[in-house]
């Protein structure tokens, strides 16, 4: 029988996943999920390009003024004037800040969390490590399907505000993506996925 890479002696919360220095594969199969890389085949919509080109352009011509040199300041000026203009394309509601708690090693507090009555979508924001934020998301994910118990696939994204990967949770698998958006380059791309999902 396989060890445990999880010490016994202490309580794991979701931003501790980030830290540990073991592979995706190895930290969700201590929650019973396998891993794979491989290319997603996420849902896209068709959307009003106009308003998306015209966001696109503000955020090109405003980036250069502003220092991205924390997970705050992307928080800030990047990600979260993302999500509200994506409330233009969508009925949801965004929550910052959502704590979680479903059982020993699978708490915390999710960065975002944006629901619509179809679909929800875990957002792990990070200054860097693509990587290492998608163990994290990748824990959070297997939260959240254990919390909303029949929840079908979910889906989340860890980003740095320029860039943005996506995940899938389905069954006992969680796939991530090989592709990755940048920001502000695949805005268009990007906002067709994340309405897809919600939708």
């Amino acid at each position: 029988m396989r060890r445990s890479i999880l010490s016994p002696e202490r309580d794991y919360v979701f931003s501790d996943f980030f830290h540990l220095a073991y592979p995706t594969e190895d930290i969700v199969k201590e929650f019973g999920i396998d891993y794979s890389l491989a290319p997603l085949e996420l849902p896209r919509k068709e959307i009003a390009e106009k308003p998306v080109r015209r966001f696109q352009e503000e955020l090109t011509m405003k980036l250069p003024k502003i220092s991205l040199n924390s997970e705050v300041a992307r928080r800030d000026f990047l990600i979260a004037p993302i999500l509200l203009e994506l409330l233009n394309f969508i009925d949801g509601r965004i929550s910052a800040e959502y704590p979680l708690e479903v059982e020993r090693n699978l708490r915390g507090t999710l960065d975002y969390l944006v629901r619509t009555d179809k679909q929800l979508m875990v957002i792990e924001a990070k200054k860097a490590d693509l990587d290492k934020g998608f163990t994290q998301l990748a824990v959070e994910l297997i939260a959240v399907a254990r919390y909303e118990e029949d929840a079908g696939p979910l889906f989340g994204v860890v980003t740095t505000g320029d860039l943005w990967k996506f995940g899938k949770l389905e069954g006992r698998r969680v796939t991530k993506d090989m592709d990755v958006y940048r920001v502000p380059k695949d805005m268009v791309d990007l906002f067709g996925v994340l309405v897809g999902v919600l939708t």
